[in-house]
């Protein structure tokens, strides 16, 4: 409503302020045998606070000036002449030019100062839009960004994923097709063909389940087929499938005499395992220890543990290798230790899909990175208890 009065100029806003006065005269005229001067005084200076308040000090001061004139004019006596008989009507006269002067100055001030603030208001929301709009700009730009690293590292990792074990495969079936009387190959050579064959199949095959994995955490949809399960089989299952990886290691295993059962997707954990164990294989030199360690907490809780005495990994990226197409150290894209970057991202959608967490500290004693899986154990007693009952 300010906003709409505040559009009116000058000189209409005089005019509608002298309105104002001659609108209030007409309406108590009628009535000024019954009141007294005090209350037309009042009344009158009503209207210039309204004036000042609505159009500002110039329109207040015009109202102050008819409201003197027209009060002395038609309210004390003698009527219809600018004198005044009465002292006391002096009083009143006085008061209300003093009243109507100051109050009207005070409300154009506040109507200023209200003015003044809406402006500033104005200025800070456009500031804040163009902030906005900057900010928008800036993290349209880093997701843009982000977007092409994934895209560029995705490429690379397919291209050398996908290309290199098929090459492999490639030359291998060429060179066993190709035997001929002349160029036979002896039995340990065709074996050694077959194994390269076999070897890099397993490669493609771990590569798309890799994929089928990654979408499938994006999407929510890990498939759980949630068990009682026993921990040491869980580790055991894990220990035989990284056989291969860590012939080159030494590996620890430790855990209590008696581990109380998971309620858990037990081939889903067994995977979390055996990726850390794998990485902890290709980030170590040959001849290290790698310790694999399990024990319940006091919170009810089961830690998985996985140290080994790599080349560590710096405070500011323990969280960033958790993200897709991240590689630890500056592995290159043609080593045969590089992949994808999916394994950890996939151990933590199956461990926090099954209510747990992982994270990456400082290892313990002589050892360097520790990789701590935490899993609850909450529904496992609460089954055990209700098949017990």
């Amino acid at each position: 409503m300010k906003s709409y009065f505040s559009k009116i100029g000058k000189p209409g806003a005089a005019l509608i302020a002298l309105a104002a006065v001659a609108a209030t005269n007409l309406v108590l005229l009628p009535f000024r045998e019954f009141v007294n001067a005090t209350e037309v005084a009042l009344t009158l200076l009503l209207v210039v606070l309204f004036s000042s308040t609505l159009f500002g000090s110039r329109a207040g001061l015009t109202a102050a000036i008819a409201g003197i004139v027209s009060f002395n004019f038609f309210f004390l006596p003698p009527y219809y002449t600018l004198t005044i008989s009465d002292p006391g009507n002096w009083v009143t006269f006085g008061a209300f030019i003093i009243t109507a002067v100051i109050a009207g100055q005070l409300s154009g001030y506040a109507r200023r100062r209200a003015e003044e603030s809406e402006t500033r208001q104005t200025k800070i929301e456009s500031l804040y839009e163009e902030l906005k709009g900057a900010f928008e700009q800036a993290s349209e730009a880093e997701a843009l960004r982000r977007s092409e690293k994934l895209k560029s590292a995705l490429l690379d990792a397919v291209t050398h994923d996908l290309r290199t074990p098929l090459t492999s495969i490639k030359a291998s079936v060429t060179t066993l097709l190709s035997e001929t009387p002349e160029t036979s190959l002896d039995k340990a050579s065709r074996r050694e063909f077959l194994e390269i064959i076999n070897e890099e199949t397993d490669r493609l095959n771990d590569f798309i389940e890799g994929m089928v994995g990654i979408a499938k955490v994006e999407a929510g949809a890990v498939d759980l087929h949630r068990s009682v399960s026993s921990v040491d089989e869980i580790i055991a299952n894990a220990v035989e499938r990284a056989r291969a990886q860590l012939s080159e290691h030494r590996l620890e295993i430790e855990t209590p005499d008696e581990l109380p059962p998971l309620t858990v997707d037990p081939a889903s954990i067994s995977q979390t395992i055996f990726t850390l164990l794998d990485n902890a294989a290709k980030y170590s030199p040959p001849g290290s220890r790698i310790r694999l360690a399990v024990y319940p907490t006091s919170s009810a809780k089961l830690r998985i543990i996985v140290e080994d005495q790599g080349q560590g990994i710096p405070n500011v990226d323990r969280d960033k290798v958790f993200d897709k197409f991240t590689r630890l150290g500056d592995q290159d894209i043609q080593s045969p230790e590089s992949g994808l970057g999916l394994g950890l991202t996939i151990a933590r959608g199956i461990i926090e899909s099954q209510g747990g967490r992982i994270w990456i500290e400082d290892g313990s004693r002589d050892f360097v990175t520790r990789v701590v899986c935490e899993l609850p154990m909450e529904s496992s007693r609460i089954e055990r208890a209700a098949h017990s009952a």
